[in-house]
């Protein structure tokens, strides 16, 4: 899978293509639905299939204060799109001049000489170009003109509309089980894991920790079930986690998600990433009035993670 972080990087001798459009933060079970049948299109007519994406979210430029945190980052939305059958992504840079762009333009500009598309798919609530006055139906009209198809696909999962907004409430609600169910898989941050206060070790319960900026997404403060991924290896380890700043101790601290890899106390994982999944959520952030109380809590967390991680019966 290629990553084009601008048109300038699109090969000038790329055939023509199926091109799909869409922030895709997440890319959770609504996006796969536009992907599937965009492969399918792909495959029916041999054709390469591109997804465009933009960088940063839109909202982050126009309307910064009303900006969602991100699922994902680009880097990891990217191989989340290769494996739902992209060929390339574009990463459009988003910015005051793009935004300017009216529809007609961005058809011209991004899909007919920058991607030559033959057929473009998008959900049906798409909307593009200039004060988003494009939607689906301007698409259809465009296309007539330049040798391009179109068609918008819809989002359900049933009763529940997927969408990013929806995953987003769920993590802030710590409900991971929804986050999951609308994303297909588990939830995962990622990040290279830093030197924390060594607290952890000092307690028997050496943890990996991963910031967490303030522009992206993590689930509630509390401790979950769940698994670190080293993206150096590939190697998956089962572990309890905690979200948060950690209030029993005094001190300001940056939010950042720490992992216990169960059982293991020799692991060193600094300078390493990582991408954290969670499963289970376990309880919700407290602060203990003693060290002894946390110690107690802890030994139970661990339990309950390794439980909820157990694989099922005849599994």
């Amino acid at each position: 899978m290629q990553l084009w972080r601008s048109l300038d990087d699109v090969p000038a001798d790329l055939a023509r293509t199926v091109v799909t459009i869409g922030n895709f933060d997440g890319v959770h079970l609504g996006h796969r639905q536009v992907l599937a049948r965009a492969r399918r299109v792909a495959d029916d007519r041999g054709l390469t299939l591109v997804v465009v994406t933009f960088d940063p979210h839109p909202m982050a430029v126009l309307r910064p204060e009303h900006a969602p945190t991100s699922l994902t980052t680009l880097e990891a939305r990217a191989e989340l799109l290769a494996e739902a059958g992209a060929d390339a992504v574009l990463a459009l840079p988003f910015d005051r001049d793009v935004a300017s762009w009216t529809p007609e333009e961005f058809v011209d500009r991004v899909l007919v000489d920058g991607l030559g598309a033959a057929v473009v798919v998008v959900g049906a609530n798409f909307r593009f170009g200039h004060r988003a006055a494009g939607d689906v139906a301007t698409l259809v009209a465009l296309g007539a003109d330049r040798d391009l198809d179109a068609e918008g696909i819809e989002l359900d999962g049933g009763p529940q509309v997927w969408s990013s907004t929806y995953v987003r409430t769920c993590l802030a609600a710590g409900d991971v089980a929804g986050a999951a169910e609308a994303l297909g898989r588990p939830y995962a941050v990622r990040g290279v894991v830093v030197r924390g206060d060594q607290r952890g070790r000092d307690l028997g319960y050496p943890t990996a920790n991963v910031p967490v900026g303030p522009r992206s997404a993590a689930p509630a403060d509390g401790v979950y079930a769940g698994w670190l991924r080293r993206l150096d290896t590939g190697e998956s380890l089962p572990g309890a986690i905690s979200v948060g700043t950690n209030p029993t101790f005094a001190g300001e601290r940056e939010r950042r998600v720490e992992t216990y890899v169960l059982d293991r106390t020799d692991l060193d994982l600094y300078g390493v990433e990582v991408e954290v999944g969670f499963v289970d959520r376990l309880r919700g952030m407290v602060a203990f009035d003693s060290v002894e109380e946390l110690l107690e809590q802890m030994a139970d967390d661990v339990d309950r993670a390794r439980e909820a991680l157990r694989p099922a019966p005849g599994a």
